[in-house]
């Protein structure tokens, strides 16, 4: 293993570690001021369609297309043809995400309609809804901008200052939220001011770190520029992934709309802490490993890219998969004592509970997802990726149909819960094909050893999970606890699953050596 790679991932690992800790920190302070409500549903329906297209223009299409190139201007180019693709594609990025920014607030009660139909329904649901995307819309604006940066940042390997970003984001929310929301006549609208002003801040942040790089200089409008148009050229299959997947993801939300009020909270939350997980070490070695492919494709280092991809794959897997037995075992504990408290009811606990348990098991292929992709990216191949995108996406759709809209229908007491595995399943054929992809072509070659690391992995994960069932009791238990109780009890969970998990695999015979990158590791 590389130090500059493990050093690299340590650090953004901290840092997303921290930026996930102040999200859950926001997140409690949402559950136990507002509930699980219609001011909460309302309030994440205009905050998640921002979000959305942010994964459209940040961390989908774009991220995966500027970082190749601007890696290989570093490689191949001077540093003043760096400083020319950065400024063209930040006046030219600009532009086209003011246009739409633009379009979003004034159709902002054509999209709620659209996103969330059912909020009709309910008296001021759709109403509030309008109003809050107002505020909000303008986050896709700040937040791709500084998406952008975020690419110069790592491709320099300055992975810490863009992992910490998002801290400001859930600081000033937190803020907003306790300060200012709490005893407002409109706390909803408080909170999507809120979200305005994060994403400003996050932008103004970044800029100082790119400026102290040399790379900073003013936006201009350069489509045609040569690295603009191959970044654009690039993007072109990636956006329309991108655009696929917010149609399964619209479509979610607008089941969910139609469901009992709290079941797009109930999601949300549950979502959130399996994101924790996800962020703390799949995003952040995701992150790093970008560049270094980038690096290796680009001096033709076959060896070392197929290596790097073998000791990413195997990381997560020894890492993810005790954190999704976990999620299983620990979902209502692990929920009562995040967030059951003030207005969050042990109803909300119960139907969040299981949302958590549904998605638990996706955390691996949600993961794995994270590091297959770059595969492809890092070698400026974003078609295969998109294809695939869209087979996972009729698989989503698919089963939302079929399977989740009769099951409401019917009375099926627990849809969302059946949201939640649509997409976990989506998650696990995208990474399937992923993988075959690249062992089809050569481009991923698994070094020696998988087969006794799995069946380590397998009993440990087992040990590990009986020994939590069996610590872990009735919810009933938890509800009643205060919250040092539950906070303690977590905590002894955690250590003692955790020190089960390696006792198992150091007696098995797990050493470092077996996750060394002997492909040659990342510069």
């Amino acid at each position: 293993m590389s130090r500059a790679i493990f050093k690299s991932t340590s650090v953004v690992g901290l840092s997303t570690l921290l930026s996930r800790v102040t999200g859950l920190l926001r997140d409690m302070v949402y559950s136990q001021a507002f509930g699980a409500g219609t001011l909460m549903d309302a309030f994440l329906v205009a905050y998640k369609i921002p979000n959305f297209l942010r994964r459209l223009f940040a961390e989908g299409a774009f991220s995966q297309s500027f970082v190749p190139v601007i890696s290989e201007y570093r490689v191949k180019r001077d540093k003043a043809e760096v400083v020319e693709l950065v400024s063209g594609v930040f006046g030219t990025l600009g532009v086209v995400l003011f246009g739409v920014t633009l379009v979003g607030v004034l159709a902002a009660p054509l999209i709620i309609l659209l996103f969330a139909p059912g909020f009709t329904q309910a008296a001021g649901k759709y109403d509030l809804a309008v109003t809050m995307l107002r505020w909000t819309f303008p986050y896709l604006f700040f937040i791709s901008l500084t998406a952008l940066l975020s690419g110069v940042l790592n491709s320099y390997g300055r992975f810490g200052i863009p992992a910490l970003t998002q801290v400001i984001m859930n600081l000033v929310m937190i803020v907003f939220a306790v300060g200012l929301a709490a005893g407002s006549d409109n706390p909803g609208v408080v909170l999507a001011i809120g979200v305005f002003v994060s994403g400003a801040l996050q932008l103004l942040f970044q800029l100082p770190f790119v400026a102290r790089l040399g790379l900073l200089s003013w936006p201009r409008w350069r489509p045609a520029a040569e690295g603009v148009r191959r970044i654009g050229k690039l993007m072109i299959p990636g956006i329309l992934g991108s655009s696929m997947a917010q149609v399964s993801l619209l479509l979610d939300t607008l089941i969910a709309s139609f469901l009992i009020t709290g079941s797009i909270a109930w999601l949300y939350y549950a979502d959130r802490l399996m994101e924790f997980a996800l962020g703390v070490f799949s995003i952040a070695l995701a992150t790093v490993i970008l560049p270094g492919l980038s690096r290796h494709h680009a001096n033709g280092s076959q060896e070392r890219f197929s290596g790097t991809l073998d000791w990413a794959l195997r990381l997560v897997l020894l890492l993810v998969a005790p954190a999704a037995v976990a999620l299983l075992v620990l979902a209502g504990p692990i929920t009562a004592t995040v967030f059951g408290y003030g207005k969050f009811t042990a109803r909300d606990v119960e139907m969040t509970q299981y949302g958590l348990m549904a998605y638990s098991w996706g955390l691996l292929g949600f993961s794995l997802v994270k590091v297959l992709a770059p595969g492809y990216f890092a070698r400026q191949d974003t078609r295969t990726p998109v294809r695939i995108g869209l087979i996972a996406l009729g698989v989503n759709m698919g089963l939302n149909v079929a399977v989740v809209l009769p099951a409401h229908l019917f009375g099926f007491g627990f849809p969302h819960v059946l949201l939640a595995t649509s997409t976990c399943i989506s998650a696990a054929v995208n990474t399937f094909l992923l993988w075959r992809g690249l062992r089809r072509d050569g481009i991923y070659r698994p070094v020696q050893g998988w087969t006794p690391l799995l069946v380590r992995l397998a009993l440990a994960n087992l040990v590990m999970g009986a020994l939590l069932w069996w610590m872990v009791g009735g919810l009933e238990a938890w509800l009643e606890a205060a919250a040092p109780e539950r906070v303690g009890r977590l905590v002894q969970c955690i250590v003692a699953g955790g020190a089960a998990y390696f006792a198992v695999l150091a007696l098995s015979g797990l050493r470092p050596a077996h996750l060394r990158n002997t492909g040659g590791a990342a510069d």
